[in-house]
């Protein structure tokens, strides 16, 4: 008996050390004033490439921040989901999905306009904030290759109609279902194609360059539209809204980490159109890693 009375307050021992540690830790943690900062993002290339230009950023200019990356989620109502709860504390979002898909506002064809709506409405609906524009506008638009636009005479969307019986769209899973998407697209153009495919977004341009679908629903900043000698149709009927990408923050997280919200302002306007889709074709056709062409962008642009 005495034996196991010997082993059970060893046992007790090393319980209660344990848990002293564990309070160790936290009470230097909170000493150092170390500060969790997790950034989420969807779940496709320019969206991890973002993603990794807010955690990066953060990481290298704040050693007292622990960053922590929460990417590839899956797409923009779970984005939203996550940081409305909580479960993230940033990311990078467009006006025209915040507008159309978030708020179900109407369309709104003025960036500066959509940029003040969306701003004003998730600050009063859920307390964050959207900060500057990052300056490049990845808005949708279809997509052909030039030789099956010059063979149809393809300039402007509502020239589709043209081949539409006939044709097949592939697009990604929100764009199939989304009120900005091809719903509200089809009506407005009144245009229904033959078969709709919806796939992964990086499929889609296979999938068009290998001939398996005929038109796609493209992100106007993806540098595989020259790469694969793509065209983009005017949106003649002006359907799609602008997609200015924003950096959108928790505003209990900028209230508990000074400087975060103007570090993360050293950004605004530094990426135009070009630039993004030069950074996606580093990860789409390059083979970069994204979070590799982010830290080369910042510490091009002096920002790390």
């Amino acid at each position: 008996m005495r034996k196991k009375g010997f082993i059970s307050v060893i046992v007790l021992l090393v319980l209660i050390l344990g848990v002293l540690a564990g309070c160790g830790t936290n009470a230097d943690n909170v000493a150092a004033g170390k500060k969790e900062f997790i950034v989420g993002s969807a779940s496709y290339t320019e969206r991890f490439i973002m993603g990794e230009l807010l955690a990066t950023l953060v990481e290298e200019n704040m050693p007292d921040v622990k960053v922590v990356r929460k990417l590839g989620l899956n797409g923009t109502m779970v984005v939203h989901s996550a940081i409305t709860n909580g479960d993230i504390d940033a990311a990078v979002e467009y006006t025209g999905s915040g507008l159309m898909q978030i708020l179900h506002k109407d369309l709104i064809t003025d960036p500066d306009e959509a940029y003040s709506v969306v701003k004003e409405n998730y600050h009063k609906n859920w307390g964050i904030k959207w900060l500057e524009p990052l300056g490049f506008n990845n808005t949708y638009a279809m997509a052909v290759k030039k030789d099956y636009a010059d063979a149809n005479g393809l300039e402007k969307a509502s020239d589709l109609i043209k081949v539409a019986p006939d044709a097949v769209l592939g697009c990604s899973m929100e764009f199939s279902e989304r009120p900005d998407g091809y719903p509200g697209w089809s009506k407005e153009y009144g245009i229904k194609f033959k078969e709709v495919m919806p796939m992964d977004p990086g499929l889609m341009y296979s999938s068009i360059k290998n001939d398996e679908v005929d038109v796609i629903s493209a992100f106007s900043t993806d540098g595989r539209i020259p790469a694969f000698d793509l065209v983009i149709l005017e949106d003649d009927r002006r359907f799609f809204p602008p997609y200015y990408a924003v950096p959108m923050v928790r505003e209990d997280t900028l209230s508990e980490i000074p400087g975060l919200e103007d570090l993360i302002n050293k950004l605004a306007g530094k990426i135009d159109d070009a630039k993004m889709a030069e950074l996606n074709a580093k990860v789409d056709i390059d083979g970069m890693d994204p979070h590799e062409v982010a830290k080369e962008f910042l510490q091009t642009e002096g920002l790390i």
